[in-house]
């Protein structure tokens, strides 16, 4: 009777190791599935929110403002009594040149698909000749008609600002719809939370399937703590805890990173109400100075604040190093359960029997 006891307690064995072995391999992709896909989601994000998020925002404020200093300089040149100086035009030239340069940058970059494309095509193609055709002969052409320079300038200044059909009305919507993307990309959404909980559940499963089957093996079979398994379970660990500890990181960067973006759009806003609130026509030589400076200020702040940001998110050696880590733990986590538990198996089972 002693023998097909021990026969059966034999088969139990077995029947318990392959089935911690099943176990191990099934979570241990899952885990690896979820923990990939989940990890360079937000990765990716940050690199689209470093190579288009956040240059097509702050491109969008930065041509705006170079439009409206354009405008409030050849005022200010005029009202100074400067505009028939040699030169005087180089300083709204300047902002009309980069002005344009912007708008041919954000055709690349901007975030918004055809839909922003086709603001920008109307913008640069139409609005923007128009502009040109009315801000130059008022700067340089009429400076001694005072009616036709007035007129050209009223005309500039409803193109540029005119509702929702202006230069700046129109990028207004073009960039309330690249904040909405920026605030999808930079934001952990329920299916990236999703991804996140399944697979740290199926690590922590995994973890304690290892535990279990060195429990197995030290009172059913009277072996020691196996190597393999214990690997096993600290490259588990490992892997639970490195890559959202990265990944938690990532994700401050992109909040911050939204926030300043969220800020340098506040910056311009400002800079946008006040060029709408007040008629540049009827402001002195000294209201319109005062324009311009605060203009160059504003472009300051969006210029540093870009910057700043660019390099927060450009922190990516840690990402990378962590990338390639999981990769490899990915081959650990899968063949160390079964070099563990499957030579036991072929060893003291399979081939005996």
């Amino acid at each position: 009777m002693r023998l097909p006891t021990r026969r059966q307690g034999l088969s139990r064995t077995r029947r318990l190791l392959e089935r911690h072995l099943l176990l191990a391999l099934v979570t241990a992709l899952v885990a690896l599935t979820a923990l990939y896909v989940s990890y360079r989601e937000v990765q990716d994000a940050a690199g689209d929110m470093r190579t288009r998020g956040a240059p097509a925002v702050q491109g969008v404020a930065a041509t705006q403002l170079a439009l409206l200093r354009a405008q409030a300089e050849a005022r200010s040149s005029h009202a100074l009594g400067i505009d028939e100086v040699v030169g005087a035009g180089a300083r709204y030239e300047s902002q009309l040149a980069a002005a344009d340069q912007g708008l041919s940058r954000l055709s690349d970059i901007q975030l918004d698909g055809e839909r922003g494309r086709g603001v920008l095509e109307t913008v640069n193609n139409g609005l923007l000749t128009s502009y040109n055709s009315s801000i130059t002969p008022a700067a340089v052409k009429y400076v001694h008609d005072d009616a036709m320079q007035a007129l050209k300038f009223s005309e500039a200044q409803t193109i540029l600002t005119r509702p929702d059909t202006g230069v700046v009305p129109r990028l207004d919507v073009l960039q309330e719809h690249q904040m909405r993307h920026v605030a999808l990309t930079s934001s952990l959404g329920p299916l990236q939370r999703a991804g996140w909980a399944v697979a740290e559940l199926a690590l922590l499963a995994l973890a304690l399937i290892c535990l279990s089957a060195l429990w197995l093996l030290r009172t059913r079979c009277g072996r020691s703590l196996d190597p393999f398994l214990l690997a096993a379970l600290l490259v588990a660990v490992a892997l639970a805890v490195v890559p959202l500890w990265v990944t938690a990181q990532t994700q401050q960067r992109l909040d911050e990173a939204r926030h300043g973006l969220t800020a340098i759009e506040q910056r311009a806003g400002e800079a946008k109400d006040r060029a709408r609130a007040t008629d540049p026509l009827t402001r002195d030589a000294k209201e319109l100075a005062r324009d311009v400076k605060a203009l160059a200020r504003d472009q300051r702040y969006v210029t540093d604040h870009s910057r700043t940001l660019r390099v927060r998110l450009a922190a990516r050696d840690r990402q990378s190093m962590t990338y390639y880590g999981a990769l490899g733990g990915s081959a650990l986590i899968v063949l160390l359960p079964v070099a563990g538990i499957g030579r036991r198996l072929a060893a003291d089972y399979w081939r005996a029997g």
